[in-house]
């Protein structure tokens, strides 16, 4: 018998032992059975790079359809949607709700999303973006002309914004829905009931967030009573998130905004006793998401060489701007070393990075309240203005990274400070149509506002922090306005980035050939720099999408903040090569979530990130 055959034959024995673990929550072990045998089966093409701790993850082979999450469990519940005969928007629907349960951490119901969808045919975002309250004052996160601590705000009602989550969701599948509404719950209500296994991350995240212990509900659905975090596969069932996913799965979407699930949320961020927020029923009641048109542009790849549209999200994202403006300088710069592992690259992209974090800290926020420079968006991306902004770039770091002036745009604007961002999750999705949903996630920080809601006794779900990414400061020293400041109904900037890649069907940006590449991250700021260097490995250096996923960060967070390393994945030539150039280096650990799909040759191939629990299911 072949190797591939004895493989084959091992993991279809394996299958009821993959089911049964998915069944009783302990998916997170799924990792642990199944890599070896990937990874043996793969050895000759995949090469683990990580010494961070982790094993680098093999990757998947599909044919159709498939799910990329953050959990296991997740992935899971989006397949068996898919092979109900769901759409991508189902499975979608499906898999955040599971999430909302398994990785209450990072994004959920009471949070907001990015969902970029297409048909075939149509290419639209829809927008569950967050608002500001409408009683919220631009200077809301100042006391006595200062900015107040981020870990002052961000526990409590003070930071929550609007959630936009579901309505978005529910306009999504309106559109695009195939399966009923009240279906798509079903998968998270079962494992809220039944119960799911605490995995090694969730359990190490409690552990270092002491601030979830203030919130009494929180306290009593995570914890021990000696305030010790519930031990690894210790199975915890969610009762009060599976009452508040029957009320929406059975009454619509209009139980969350309106009625007494909503006034429990309003209640929690008003009557907070040391943060108290600025919530209202009337901001629940009039939350809508925005139906966009994606923002697209034009890149030609090497390996192969061939020209691509990457499409995703405009503001008030700035993923997908700040990407390409990253991908336009470093096109621009021929010269370049080629090889991403080399010093030479990393700084041309560092220096590429911090011109465009420039550009990103003075225009990009949210565009029902704020000018585009020069004749739109899009200026940002024009090829003679990259073209001339890769010209600062020397062999030496630029001593300041400053904005530029797109069609000669004078900026009424001052640039945002620095400021924390966190957060995140993402799915990519191709169902049996070739449809595809690539959908970024979050309630913000990790765990969002610490803020757990309730329609019943134990559990329940998390509030996002979302004001957060507004900038805390209003106005510069002059009382210049920063764009991204502050204002009542307006949705905060982002890095959220979810793509996908088309083949350039011509020279029209309309007209996408077939989808190529499905992919997203967590992470905040740093989303950017992963989604960019991994799309970048792909398209210049032939590198399947795991290969892509596993290899090593770098960026920068702020357009003058040192240069970010992920710990100990760069060795003392490399960092002592950049600091030659002139580079602040810091090594800290940069735990993605990426998760990618990508065509090659009729096959679809899965990705999902070893930092964190992502998993691939599909067929």
């Amino acid at each position: 018998m072949q190797p591939a055959h004895c493989f084959q034959a091992l993991m279809a024995s394996c299958w009821p032992l993959r089911r049964r673990l998915v069944r009783q929550g302990l998916a997170w072990l799924l990792p642990v059975f199944f890599t070896p045998l990937v990874l043996a089966q793969n050895a000759t093409s995949v090469q683990p790079e990580a010494t961070s701790g982790w094993t680098a993850k093999p990757g998947w082979t599909l044919q159709q359809r498939g799910v990329a999450a953050a959990h296991p469990l997740a992935s899971e519940a989006g397949y068996r949607i898919l092979q109900a005969g769901g759409s991508a928007v189902d499975a979608a629907i499906a898999v955040q709700m599971v999430l909302t349960l398994v990785e209450p951490q990072s994004s959920g119901i009471g949070g907001g999303a990015f969902l970029l969808h297409h048909d075939g045919q149509q290419l639209q975002v829809f927008d569950g973006r967050e608002t500001a309250p409408v009683l919220a004052p631009p200077d809301l996160f100042m006391l006595h002309g200062k900015p107040l601590p981020f870990n002052q705000v961000v526990a409590g009602g003070r930071a929550v914004g609007v959630p936009g989550l579901l309505r978005m969701l529910a306009i999504a599948h309106q559109q695009h829905g195939r399966l009923p509404w009240a279906s798509l719950f079903q998968p998270a209500i079962e494992l809220a009931d039944k119960g799911f296994a605490i995995s090694p991350r969730l359990h190490a995240l409690l552990k270092a967030e002491p601030s979830l212990l203030k919130d009494p509900q929180a306290v009593a659905y995570f914890f021990n009573p000696d305030g010790t975090p519930l031990p690894v596969g210790h199975v915890l069932t969610n009762p009060g998130l599976a009452k508040a996913l029957r009320i929406v799965a059975k009454q619509g979407v209009d139980a969350f905004y309106t009625g007494p699930l909503a006034q429990r949320i309003v209640d929690k961020v008003q009557l907070h006793a040391n943060n108290p927020g600025l919530l209202t029923m009337g901001d629940m009641q009039k939350y809508r998401p925005q139906v966009r048109d994606a923002m697209c542009f034009s890149h030609t790849a090497t390996a192969p060489s061939q020209a691509v549209n990457i499409c995703g999200v405009g503001p008030p994202s700035s993923g997908l701007i700040t990407m390409g403006q990253l991908f336009g300088m470093l096109a621009s710069r021929p010269s370049a070393d080629p090889e991403m592992d080399s010093v030479e690259w990393r700084h041309q992209y560092n220096e590429a990075a911090r011109l465009a974090f420039a550009d990103r800290a003075m225009y990009i926020a949210d565009p029902l309240f704020v000018q585009a420079p020069g004749s739109g968006w899009g200026s940002l991306l024009n090829r003679s203005y990259l073209e001339e902004r890769a010209t600062l770039i020397g062999a030496q770091r630029l001593p300041k990274a400053e904005a530029g002036s797109p069609e000669a745009f004078k900026s009424s604007y001052a640039p945002m400070p620095a400021q924390t961002e966190l957060g995140t999750s993402h799915i990519s999705i191709i169902d049996g149509l070739g449809h595809a949903v690539s959908m970024t996630t979050t309630i913000e920080s990790g765990f969002g506002a610490r803020l757990m809601v309730s329609p019943g006794p134990r559990g329940g779900f998390l509030l996002n922090n979302q004001l957060t990414d507004f900038s805390f400061m209003p106005s510069d020293a002059q009382g210049l306005p920063i764009a991204n400041r502050l204002q009542a109904g307006k949705r905060p900037r982002s890095s959220m980035n979810p793509i996908l890649v088309f083949s350039q069907a011509d020279s029209s940006r309309a007209t996408p050939g077939p989808l190529l590449i499905n992919m997203g991250s967590p992470g905040g700021a740093m989303i950017i720099h992963f989604t960019s260097q991994s799309l970048w490995a792909m398209l210049h250096h032939g590198k399947d999408a795991q290969q892509a996923v596993n290899a090593p960060h770098s960026g920068v967070s702020s357009p003058n903040g040192p240069l970010l390393l992920e710990k100990n994945r760069f060795n003392a030539v490399s960092i002592d090569g950049l600091r030659a150039r002139g580079h602040e280096v810091l090594s800290i650990d940069m735990p993605s979530g990426l998760q990618a799909l990508q065509r090659k040759a009729q096959v679809w191939s899965g990705a999902a990130d070893p930092r964190r629990e992502g998993w691939v299911s599909g067929d």
